[in-house]
């Protein structure tokens, strides 16, 4: 799944593309207009996050071209102004979504996540079933024996490694690079914090058990 994000900032755009890399997706960045505007054309990506303040061709141009030659291209625009003339003219020249700085990671990566699989029928199964455990994927909601499971993102992708992998035992460097990426500290406890929360809310029924020295696993009947 391939996403160009086109932002002139070198700070945020280091940050959008590390960010999404550790979701999953393969990025290409540009930093400024007319070279977003060249790749958007020749590649066959599948959303563009496009900030407007940018060089050499500003992002409303670039959006009135894009439309031109690529009409059905999913366009997020990622922006410091959050006017509403500015918004209601982006959505006017063919912006599917608009998100306004400063921003929630965890946001951006829903908002991209809806997108991308609009237009992207990947074969994947939309649910994850272990037991009376079920994750909806689509949805990013959890229920267990009939009950909804209140998750933050984060709490939900670790849930879902864990599912997907039932019975067996997960090191915390792997959840740590498969869930938060490599961008964090291997020797960060935010594994262990999160575990803590889960276990919390899935209670006793669907326990996660400490493998000594080894990692997390969650326990199947």
């Amino acid at each position: 799944m391939r996403i160009l994000v086109i932002e002139d900032e070198p700070r945020i755009l280091e940050f959008l593309r590390l960010g999404l890399e550790a979701e999953g997706f393969a990025v290409d960045a540009a930093d400024d207009g007319a070279a977003g505007l060249r790749l958007a054309l020749a590649e066959p990506y599948e959303l563009v996050v496009l900030d407007l303040q940018l060089p050499r061709l500003d992002g409303f141009r670039l959006l009135e071209e894009l439309r031109r030659s690529r009409p059905d291209l999913p366009v997020l625009i990622l922006s410091a102004r959050s006017d509403l003339p500015t918004k209601l003219r982006s959505f006017g020249l063919g912006a599917n979504d608009y998100l306004s700085k400063p921003f929630s990671f965890d946001e951006l990566v829903a908002r991209v996540r809806v997108h991308v699989r609009k237009g992207h029928d990947t074969g994947e199964p939309s649910s994850l079933r272990v037991g009376p455990l079920e994750l909806d994927l689509a949805r990013r909601r959890a229920h267990a024996d009939g009950s909804a499971i209140d998750l933050s993102d984060r709490e939900f992708r670790l849930l879902y490694h864990l599912a997907s992998h039932a019975g067996e035992v997960l090191s915390r460097e792997r959840l740590l690079s498969d869930v938060w990426g490599y961008s964090f500290d291997p020797g960060s406890n935010v594994v262990d914090v999160c575990v803590r929360r889960l276990r919390k809310k899935l209670g006793p029924t669907w326990p996660i058990e400490t493998v000594r020295h080894a990692g997390y696993r969650l326990a199947v009947a």
